[in-house]
């Protein structure tokens, strides 16, 4: 069996591709004989001008790739889940979630500067182009000033290390810096508490079509039950509430024996309002507990926030 993998051509999606293509080779006894690469460009790679939510935010970054594989040009694809839109397309499945890395974001600082967040100078300047990032760290410092910031993460770092727009930091995701060897960039890493990640956060998604069994078959051998349990909890929150990069929500699920533990938040980009709740449950009910958290956080006053800012004119990036 020979297999096409599509992939956006950034430094991070090469990585995520070639460590699935590595896996698919590993598998014991596969039928798999060899793995080809094909970058295909999405249309957030192509913006480079314009904050994201004001094209439409989540699906920026994956729908060329959907496209190719719905036409056959490829047999799977790889994302960061986190870029996954909540539906998947009619014809198309995410077959499997391999082993999760670090979920955390980090604090970057500019090249040769040390500490955290409490390192940062009263009105310091931020950049991301994420809304739940800015959401909760004016929670935690409203005393900050948030620029937007487009780019992958080199981008950003060089961005941040010009000093442009004044920025003294930014906040990126652990696993992406780990996964380019950019370790250490990471002036902190910021706890799952303090804040939580984006729904997915250092999860990868493999898409196949599904009426494709053969491929399916496969790809179903990478996939690990516990980062599956996991991110379907988060998933169905996200689904329930509907949100994308235009709307400040982030949820994580983690695992502690068969019981899944699922934190979920919705705020007000400028952090003046954020709601937080959690549910656990057994392994198994995840999209149940989903759901129920996302109907709790939505009669607490989150149908509120979602109506009021699911025109607001920021989103981000993924990488």
């Amino acid at each position: 069996m020979k297999l096409v993998i599509g992939t956006r051509g950034s430094a991070l999606a090469l990585w995520q591709a070639e460590h699935v293509r590595e896996r698919l080779l590993e598998l014991p006894g596969s039928p798999v004989e060899s793995v080809e690469l094909k970058i295909i460009k999405t249309r957030g790679d192509a913006i480079l001008d314009v904050t994201l939510s004001k094209v439409g935010g989540k699906g920026l970054f994956v729908k060329e790739l959907e496209v190719a594989l719905l036409e056959g040009d490829v047999d799977l694809a790889v994302h960061s889940l986190k870029d996954m839109p909540a539906i998947q397309p009619e014809g198309l499945e995410l077959t499997a979630y391999p082993v999760r890395a670090d979920p955390r974001d980090a604090i970057a600082l500019r090249e040769g500067v040390r500490g955290g967040l409490d390192a940062l100078e009263q009105g310091a300047v931020v950049g991301t182009s994420s809304l739940r990032r800015q959401a909760q760290l004016l929670a935690l410092r409203p005393d900050l000033k948030v620029v937007p910031i487009r780019g992958n993460v080199q981008t950003r770092l060089r961005k941040l290390d010009e000093g442009v727009e004044g920025m003294s930091a930014t906040l990126l995701a652990v696993a992406g810096l780990q996964r380019l060897e950019l370790d250490g960039r990471i002036s902190q890493a910021l706890d799952v508490v303090s804040m939580i990640p984006a729904v997915g956060q250092g999860a990868l998604a493999v898409q196949t079509r599904s009426n494709d069994a053969s491929v399916r078959g496969v790809v179903e051998r990478l996939d690990d039950a516990q980062t599956r349990s996991a991110v379907l909890a988060e998933r169905a929150f996200l689904a329930r509430l509907e949100g994308g990069c235009q709307v400040p929500i982030a949820g994580h699920a983690t695992l502690d024996s068969e019981v899944v533990r699922l934190v979920g938040f919705v705020g007000t980009p400028d952090g003046a309002k954020a709601l937080c709740d959690e549910i656990s449950g057994p392994v198994g009910e995840e999209v149940d507990l989903g759901e129920q958290l996302a109907d709790r956080l939505l009669a607490r006053g989150a149908a509120e926030i979602l109506a009021a800012y699911a025109g607001s004119t920021e989103g981000g990036p993924r990488d």
